[in-house]
């Protein structure tokens, strides 16, 4: 049974399953609550109910009272509707209202998607869940006082391991570490989430992604974050490499394309191989933009790489393709410019 949930005091509504959580449903109408752990442990979805019932779910007694309860609160990571609702609870709209984080995790899984790039799973305490946008870091603490940055390369709705793409820089302080003695079940510590670089959904315009090389990473997220939740806004994603083995993932950009009607990939070559055969486009991934939408006044660019792409796309697109400066967002990756920055 489907049933009408009621936010105040945003006045956003959204259908919620009688088998899922308020949290699930908010999550799949893209509609961000505050949680912390998502299985009733540490208290941050605790909200009102101003009308109608829930099934409290599977929570700590401590975290949320009997007295509590009779005041109306609820932990919406596990509340379930038993008939329309009406509650109260802030809504996360901006990374600035998610409380930033130090906390342990554990290396569940290396798989080398290509020989310089590692995507690296990491697992939290059982109790404890990252709450972040779309787009968002961590930094890892190492030892000395050391961090290294890794964009989120999983979506807020998929996050029971949060994967990292990771490049190794020969003589990198982590990187060196990662790819010849790490062999998983390492425990590290990180700080997040962090950063600027997330979907605007305040808006309907089309959005050109341009991603180089792992740069893929938050560009992913945001992709995916967009598709779960339908967002119906056209998608068209620019990924630059070198040569194809440089393409670490490409059979999951050409699934998204195939299964929505709203997306579109193309991958850019700068150097193929011979071996690559490649029959597709070539050059630097900037121009091939410009090269398909030489106006792009009346579109949103997300960034994602290494400062030189960076700089020459924002530089172009506006000087040349008329973007309006407050539409070009990016995230750049500082290991082409201070080796091991972001390694």
């Amino acid at each position: 049974m489907t049933f009408e949930i009621t936010i105040k005091p945003s006045e956003h509504r959204l259908p919620c399953e009688g088998d899922e959580t308020v949290l699930a449903a908010a999550m799949r109408a893209d509609l961000m609550l505050p949680y912390g752990c998502r299985n009733g442990a540490c208290g941050s979805c605790k909200g009102k109910i101003l009308a109608g019932e829930v099934d409290y779910g599977p929570h700590q007694a401590s975290t949320l009272t009997d007295d509590e309860k009779r005041q109306g609160l609820a932990l919406f990571c596990c509340a379930r509707p038993l008939t329309d609702l009406v509650i109260e609870v802030r809504e996360v709209r901006r990374a600035g209202d998610i409380t930033i984080k130090r906390l342990p995790c554990r290396i569940e899984s290396i798989d080398k998607a290509a020989p310089d790039v590692a995507i690296v799973r990491l697992k939290l305490p059982a109790n404890e869940r990252l709450q972040y946008l779309a787009g968002q870091y961590i930094d890892l603490l190492l030892k000395d006082g050391k961090r290294r940055s890794f964009s989120l390369a999983t979506p807020p709705h998929d996050d029971a391991l949060l994967e990292l793409h990771i490049r190794h820089v020969p003589g990198g302080f982590f990187t060196d570490a990662l790819f010849t003695s790490y062999k998983g079940r390492e425990i590290l510590r990180f700080e997040g989430p962090l950063g600027s670089f997330y979907l605007r959904e305040n808006s309907d315009k089309p959005i050109i992604f341009v991603a180089g090389g792992t740069g893929f990473a938050p560009i992913k997220a945001i992709i995916e974050h967009a598709l779960h939740a339908r967002i119906p806004r056209e998608l068209v994603f620019y990924w630059g490499a070198r040569s194809l083995a440089d393409l670490y993932l490409p059979e999951l950009p050409g699934a998204w394309q195939t299964a929505h009607a709203n997306f579109t990939f193309i991958p850019v070559l700068s150097e193929p191989k011979s071996e690559d055969r490649w029959p597709g486009r070539t050059g630097f991934v900037h121009q091939a933009v410009m090269a398909d939408f030489p106006d792009l006044s009346g579109y949103q660019v997300y960034a994602c790489g290494a400062p030189a792409m960076i700089e020459a796309a924002k530089r172009e697109f506006m000087q040349r393709c008329a973007l309006p400066p407050e539409e070009f967002y990016a995230d750049s990756f500082t290991y082409a410019a201070e080796v091991d920055a972001r390694q």
